[in-house]
């Protein structure tokens, strides 16, 4: 049975950080290509960035550039994105994603996805 699981979600003021984590079970991480996605309400889900398998090269979304850092940890089979300088516009659910796409030159879309975190809230207050 595999399980991704998100946390590190909350609520924070404009400004402000949070770290969000990605672990699973019954999957070993390394072996996938990892990204983060979002979906705020009536709106699609978009892919915010995306990290290759050795963690060698990541890829953001133009509107996160130079304020979100995508990275993991191999050894601890995790993810994580630090999200700083958080905006109003960054409130949504987060999801971690694992895909089998083997060449990143662009952000993952979501039918490249193997599998789907549950999601983690982060909500920014102005």
């Amino acid at each position: 049975q595999v399980q991704v699981v998100e946390s590190g979600g909350g609520s924070v003021q404009a400004g402000g950080s949070l770290r969000l984590s990605c672990t699973a079970s019954g999957l070993t991480l390394a072996d996938y290509t990892m990204g983060w996605f979002r979906q705020a309400p009536g709106k699609e889900r978009e892919g915010v960035a995306c990290i290759t398998m050795s963690g060698s090269r990541t890829l953001y979304a133009d509107y996160v550039k130079g304020r979100f850092v995508i990275s993991r940890d191999n050894a601890k089979n995790t993810l994580y994105l630090q999200m700083d300088s958080l905006k109003p516009e960054d409130t949504a659910m987060y999801y971690c994603a694992a895909s089998s796409r083997l060449l990143l030159f662009r952000l993952l879309t979501a039918h490249e996805i193997d599998y789907w975190g549950q999601g983690a809230q982060v909500t920014v207050d102005s």
